[in-house]
């Protein structure tokens, strides 16, 4: 009676464990860098790589420019293939004024012209914006308190 008990609970165990094997989703790879605007870090805002027909992997902008992306968990990364990259260089000032860092361009995924192709797992994923001669400027949105 013993041995069948431990049998069907070894049983159950291996079965778990193979169920928790993979979480389901398509494979990710590591992928961070920088952004760079006019030669200098980038460090307000956040990036975002879109591939066709999956969910897009983000990451909020850091010191020297980095990033680190995520698509389900904090740093898995994202799927292979080429992405089209959009680059949201803001920073909010506060309820009614943001500053763009990056032109605005760059915030949408058509509009930004940027892609990337990810074939493997990279640290050195970079992106150099450009202000073509304008500058970073305040944004005063209506509504707010």
């Amino acid at each position: 009676m013993f041995f069948s008990r431990l049998s069907v609970a070894l049983i159950f165990l291996a079965v778990a464990i193979c169920v928790g094997c993979g979480d389901g989703r398509p494979g990710r790879v590591p992928v961070s860098g920088r952004v760079l605007i006019d030669g200098e870090p980038l460090e307000h805002g956040n990036i975002r790589f879109h591939p066709p027909g999956q969910r897009a992997a983000s990451a909020k902008l850091g010191p020297g420019g980095r990033f680190t992306l995520s698509t389900y968990e904090f740093g898995d990364g994202c799927v292979t293939g080429v992405h089209a990259v959009s680059i949201l260089g803001t920073e909010v000032l506060n309820a009614q004024a943001r500053k763009w860092h990056a032109p605005p361009k760059y915030s949408g995924p058509a509009s930004s012209k940027l892609s990337y192709e990810v074939t493997g797992p990279t640290d050195s994923a970079e992106f150099n914006l450009s202000w073509e001669g304008k500058e970073p400027y305040i944004e005063r949105m209506a509504g707010g308190e």
